[in-house]
């Protein structure tokens, strides 16, 4: 699997659904009056947050969440991840860590999300561990492909001046 999302077609493929789904927030940030549960960095604040929605805009953010927000690490953690399979060389596979560890703890987030959006707000507690550590570890992967990214660049133009 991880020869095939190390691929350029699928990196690229990846690259834009990434930025596809991104983009796909807008509608549901719009709807919720501009906030929304993810960028909350600890239960109180998001807590705080879900009780200033309707049930309207609870609804939209339960969606958002479960749809776009499931699309959305799947995408940038398989293009992370990618990236480091593709360029990391010897040690890629601990170099692949982050981008998965990001993937899993932002669907351990959305649950709570989707929990807490639908009446069991106290699942947003886990957010206080979840939401820090999963920024933490997709900054980390993005920061390594861009690495990654650049050195191979690099190498690339050494090997054709010399």
């Amino acid at each position: 699997m991880l020869n095939f999302i190390a691929r350029t077609w699928v990196l690229v493929a990846l690259f834009v659904a990434t930025l596809l789904v991104g983009r796909s927030f807008q509608p549901v940030l719009e709807a919720t009056g501009g906030a929304l549960l993810d960028f909350q960095m600890n239960g109180d604040d998001a807590l705080a947050l879900l009780q200033g929605l309707t049930p309207e805009q609870k609804q939209i953010h339960f969606w958002g969440t479960v749809i776009n927000d499931t699309a959305y690490p799947l995408a940038y953690g398989g293009l992370f991840a990618g990236i480091a399979w593709r360029f990391g060389g010897t040690p890629r596979r601990w170099l692949i860590l982050p981008a998965f560890g990001a993937v899993v703890f932002d669907l351990l987030e959305n649950t709570t999300q989707a929990l807490a959006l639908s009446g069991f707000e106290a699942a947003l507690v886990a957010k206080d561990v979840l939401t820090p550590v999963k920024f933490a570890l997709a900054f980390s992967a993005g920061l390594l492909a861009l690495l990654l990214l650049l050195l191979a660049v690099l190498r690339r133009m050494r090997s054709r001046t010399a």
